[in-house]
């Protein structure tokens, strides 16, 4: 059943009847993007201060947002909405940087051919599409955003599945964009049946925020391709409670009753959920909702978001109110994406106090002090990696841990003769002329 706010947007737009606000190429289609159309669908005329940008802001980062999803913003409290804020341009968005970066992820410096960003030794992402539902204000791809010109053709995907076909420690694909879901069924399927064709691709993945800002899209249809394709993973990006509408929960269900494990990742944005209450309320309306939250991302240094940034002290802040005072699955891990294309650096807080030989010393949520008795005797297992000498049980048939060790697992490693790491412009190595280790 339509809300009265929805029904005055869709006799607003075209005088239609309720059958096309449930299509999703409906919505699509008529995606508010300008702030006259806004405010007429809305009822309400936007504060100037807010207004006047509006034209010099989205000539550089454009605005698009589905009915839907407008319907959702509580004109009351226009400012201080979270919808309002994720989708409606500011000015702030030009305040750029020293430290803003196009693309602070290294997504195109690690991006072996075209789509394909091969940063994790055993995952790949593969970019499907460049449109999106909605145009998120806290993208950290917004300098694809709106692209008409960079639009991955069937050619271009079939190249970057051709380099997952030819790199054999893929055995996790990820696909992105934009928004896959914004591709047809047909298409899509497409795609998960050539990725399916590799016999060393063993999950897909994919990415994206439909069930949040276009539900509709989630047909019978959509959900009837995808479990042909099984084991593929959903991960979508619910920021906010008030998110999570009946449209969206049955989109959700949709998926969920179709056997897809699905899981969400929240951008932590200043102004939108910033506060151990609302995250609570997320997380507990997700599991209810069969999402497991997997991610709580650091806010990206992309062109724009600083008004949008916290200190990663809210962050560790928020995770304090929820670990050990909610169900552990419902806790994500707090990230942030490395800078320079490092990769997902978990930060989470201190619970680890001290250890000696024979103890550790531990805190849990409530500040109780503790201590964890270590064995008497551990007889550790050397590892020269000669699996078929090895007391250990090790039978894999896909094994693939041939790989090279890197970074602190290859100090860690028993076959691994390196005894330091150190950074390429080292000067006291430089000095030596040689690559030596201490």
């Amino acid at each position: 059943m339509l809300s009265t706010k929805q029904k005055y947007i869709l006799q607003e737009i075209d005088g239609s009847d309720k059958s096309n606000w449930t299509n999703w190429k409906w919505q699509m289609k008529h995606c508010v993007k300008s702030v006259e159309q806004m405010e007429k669908l809305l009822g309400m005329n936007l504060p100037e201060r807010v207004r006047k940008p509006f034209k010099e802001v989205t000539e550089k980062f454009p605005m698009s947002i589905t009915p839907y999803y407008l319907s959702l913003m509580d004109c009351n409290d226009i400012e201080n909405d979270p919808v309002f804020k994720q989708s409606y341009p500011l000015i702030n968005e030009l305040e750029i940087l020293d430290s803003d970066m196009r693309d602070p992820l290294h997504e195109d410096a690690d991006s072996p051919v075209d789509g394909v960003t091969h940063r994790y030794p055993d995952r790949a992402l593969l970019l499907i599409s460049n449109m999106c539902a909605m145009y998120c204000r806290h993208c950290t791809r917004k300098r694809r955003v709106g692209d008409q010109d960079n639009i991955p053709n069937r050619e271009q995907i079939s190249k970057g599945i051709e380099y997952i076909k030819n790199t054999p420690e893929i055995r996790d694909v990820l696909l992105s964009g934009g928004d896959p879901f914004l591709l047809s069924d047909d298409y899509l399927d497409w795609i998960l049946t050539e990725l399916e064709k590799i016999s060393h691709v063993e999950i897909v993945r994919i990415g994206t925020r439909t069930p949040v800002v276009l539900p509709q899209r989630i047909t019978e249809e959509l959900v009837d391709m995808l479990k042909k394709h099984h084991p593929v993973w959903i991960n979508t990006h619910f920021n906010h409670p008030r998110e999570i509408t009946q449209s969206s929960r049955t989109a959700l269900k949709k998926l969920a009753d179709a056997g897809i494990p699905l899981g969400n990742q929240s951008v932590l944005l200043s102004g939108v959920n910033d506060c151990p209450r609302i995250m609570k309320a997320l997380v507990h309306k997700l599991v209810a909702n069969r999402v497991r939250p997997y991610y709580m991302y650091q806010c990206d240094l992309s062109e724009g978001l600083n008004h949008f940034r916290t200190p990663v002290g809210k962050g560790i802040e928020i995770m304090e109110s929820l670990i050990g005072h909610t169900t552990g699955f419902c806790v994500p891990t707090y990230v942030i994406d490395a800078p320079g294309g490092g990769g997902k650096i978990p930060v989470m807080p201190h619970y680890l106090i001290s250890w000696s030989t024979n103890k550790v010393i531990l805190r849990n949520y409530e500040g109780v002090i503790t201590t964890y008795k270590e064995p008497n005797s551990y007889e550790p297992t050397f590892c020269d990696r000669n699996c078929d000498k090895c007391d250990l049980q090790l039978s894999l048939d896909n094994n693939t841990d041939d790989i090279k060790s890197i970074g602190i697992q290859k100090l860690l490693s028993d076959h691994e003769d390196a005894i330091s790491l150190i950074p390429t412009d080292n000067a006291r190595h430089d000095r030596r002329g040689d690559d030596s280790s201490d």
